[in-house]
């Protein structure tokens, strides 16, 4: 008797409602993403015991006829897709017809629909997959879907689930990165003890982030907008099942992309507050991950993450969502294209915004608020969102692996989830408008790629201030660090320096440093980097590993100034160093270098090789710490600075300067 035999129907769904359905968190993804196909303009969610006794959904979408709600929960069955062709221009979010008939097979599903041109609803009762009862009845027009019970058949995979207060985290994140993709729709999630969110539409991204979250969290957020159409290159070869003749390329669409990213001082520990949409759908993607972190690079340290919303949109034939079963990983056609776009949008958002980093005033003191992306509480006389309180912290390495857990709220604790100990946050007075944010097309190709910018403005709010302040810009960006005046040093390490901003302090190492990084990339380019030659070769022993990394990145070293030559069995010769550095630091910059390369986990690239040496060259060059410094000497790097495009941090990704503003100062004196 043969071994190989066909599963029944029962296992199939099982097995698929283990792909799709992870934990209550995915089910209410899969029942959104249904009302949002289905033309929904109010969403309301309800969840009892973290969604594993109940998870309610309820839209005013079209609605379903009879004979559609019960095909609904059939294997493959959807309205979105009819022809093959249309694999290729996915616009919805669901068309695999995987959800409904996993998520029936492992719990009690109740479904009440209505089309809005029938004059009645139907009823569908399903339990593990079984239908039970199918009746008519009078019913709003839209469609309310009742999970209970989940997994009430499958206890191992109920095993899994971690505690409702955890659970139900997930959910409320995930519904609050919903409301925020989608501002001009009405959102409500309710638990049984409270209404965690209750967001009415809005006009803009932005006024949906004011609306729930507040404008502290608003003002610790950068806007980002640019367009470029899309250049139809490097496109995959016609499907096989389709005919030459009829394969033509869908005509060229643009790439925009909007949203808003965090400012260098928010920093994270993982990549947990990190959320991208594309064509309004929530994914997880190394492509864009990668080219936002290329954006920070050398403006926040390399083993922190940010806090980024993005949203991307382009043509649909331009992004493969038909990637993964949970739909949550999608293919762009041109990789490249997208990676390098993001990239260098990021970064031209962030050279536009220089944001300085400010102390926590007095009104501060405890418990501060910082922009974090975890669960969302509200609490029932509290007006907007508020810490979370009671839930579980996952470990790092679950925080890792898990992105199903999606929120923006203010966090009360000012180290929490941070790797440096800033606190305070950055107010400002009057319309704080969105500037518009142009990101260089040379990238592009020139000429061919035109930029487009989107400006957006935030709810005004002002708050009155007793002190005549007539004159004084009280904005939050670095523009005006040429007007700071040095008062002097704190421990011959920190510049104390004052203008109409308020009080200044800078890191006279980071400063220095950032002065000369730019200074030797600009030089780097030009080919005129400045080399010192060395009146003895300083000796430099290598270990194997070593040795080869100097192999790879000995051309790159040489066009920086280093010149070395094999001197002997493993052991090399240094001729010459870049100019700057004194000779006791070169064996040591070289080894750290080398030692900093043998730790990446991926394979080198010439632009990491050259910032990397440029960062390490600036870092031994600079100004140290406790080194006195006379006043004409503290002008002139304050007025180097001035001159930086990101005088926000080193190139290490430390913050060079903080500001206490005027506002701060009268707020900690209660003169407002």
């Amino acid at each position: 008797m043969g071994r190989i035999h066909v599963l029944s129907e029962h296992i199939a769904n099982k097995i698929a409602a283990g792909e799709v359905v992870e934990r209550p968190a995915s089910v209410v993804k899969e029942l959104i993403e249904n009302s949002l196909d289905a033309g929904a303009t109010r969403i309301r969610i309800d969840i009892e015991a973290g969604g594993r006794k109940l998870i309610h959904v309820t839209d005013n979408g079209c609605g379903m006829v009879r004979d559609d709600a019960l095909l609904a929960f059939e294997r493959h069955a959807t309205s979105k897709l009819v022809h093959d062709d249309d694999l290729l221009s996915i616009s919805t979010l669901g068309f695999r017809g995987e959800a409904l008939p996993s998520i029936a097979s492992v719990s009690r599903v109740r479904l009440e629909t209505r089309d809005a041109g029938e004059p009645s609803g139907t009823i569908v009762e399903i339990a593990g997959g079984r239908i039970l009862t199918v009746e008519e009845a009078g019913l709003p027009a839209g469609t309310s879907i009742s999970i209970r019970d989940l997994f009430f058949n499958t206890p191992a995979r109920k095993k899994f689930l971690k505690a409702e207060s955890t659970e139900l985290s997930h959910i409320a994140s995930l519904v609050t990165h919903y409301a925020l993709a989608h501002p001009e729709m009405h959102w409500e999630l309710h638990s049984t003890t409270n209404a965690m969110l209750v967001a009415p539409p809005v006009a803009s991204h932005s006024e949906r982030i004011y609306q729930v979250f507040g404008k502290e969290t608003l003002d610790e957020l950068i806007p980002l907008a640019a367009q470029i159409p899309l250049e139809r290159v490097g496109l995959p070869d016609p499907p096989p099942w389709r005919r030459e003749p009829e394969y033509e390329p869908p005509p060229p669409g643009d790439l925009r992309i909007h949203g808003f990213i965090s400012k260098p001082e928010i920093q994270k520990l993982n990549r947990n507050s990190v959320f991208i949409f594309a064509n309004g759908r929530l994914i997880r993607d190394k492509v864009v991950m990668h080219g936002i972190l290329e954006g920070y690079r050398n403006i926040i340290p390399p083993t922190v993450y940010p806090v980024v919303l993005l949203f991307l949109e382009m043509p649909c034939t331009e992004v493969d969502v038909n990637v993964h079963p949970s739909k949550t990983e999608v293919r762009f056609r041109q990789q490249t294209f997208v990676h390098d776009f993001v990239r260098d949008a990021v970064r031209s958002a962030l050279m536009a915004a220089r944001p300085a980093p400010a102390f926590a005033t007095e009104i501060h003191a405890g418990p501060s608020a910082r922009v974090a992306l975890t669960p969302p509480l509200r609490g029932e006389s509290e007006p907007a969102f508020q810490a979370t309180q009671g839930f579980e912290d996952a470990p790092e390495g679950e925080a890792k692996a898990d992105s199903s857990a999606f929120s923006l709220v203010s966090q009360q604790s000012p180290l929490r989830n941070e790797a440096l100990p800033f606190s305070g946050s950055i107010s400002v007075e009057g319309n704080a408008a969105f500037g518009a944010v142009r990101v260089p097309p040379e990238s592009f190709g020139g000429e061919a790629a035109t930029w487009e910018t989107i400006e957006e403005t935030v709810p005004e709010t002002r708050t009155p201030c007793v002190l005549p302040l007539d004159g004084i810009d009280d904005a939050m960006d670095l523009s005006m660090l040429g007007t700071l005046q040095p008062l002097g040093q704190i421990r011959d390490s920190f510049i104390l320096a004052i203008n109409p901003q308020g009080l200044w302090i800078l890191d006279q190492h980071a400063a220095h440093e950032r002065v000369l990084f730019e200074k030797i990339v600009e030089e780097r380019g030009r080919k005129q980097v400045e080399a010192q030659r060395l009146l003895m070769p300083i000796i430099v022993e290598l270990r194997p590993a070593q040795q080869a990394i100097f192999t790879e990145i000995a051309e790159e070293l040489q066009r920086n100034g280093f010149e070395a030559e094999p001197f002997g069995i493993r052991t090399i010769a240094i001729q010459s160093a870049p100019a700057g550095i004194a000779g006791d630091d070169v064996a040591k910059m070289l080894q750290e270098l080398l030692e900093q390369f043998e730790r990446e986990d991926q394979a080198l690239n010439l632009k990491k090789v050259r910032t990397r040496i440029a960062a390490s060259i600036a870092c031994h060059a600079a100004i140290k710490v406790n080194m006195p410094l006379d006043r004409a000497k503290m002008e002139w790097l304050l007025g180097e600075l001035a001159k930086t495009k990101c005088p926000m941090s080193c190139p290490h990704g430390r913050p060079v300067v903080l500001r206490y503003s005027v506002k701060d100062i009268q707020k900690a004196f209660k003169r407002i």
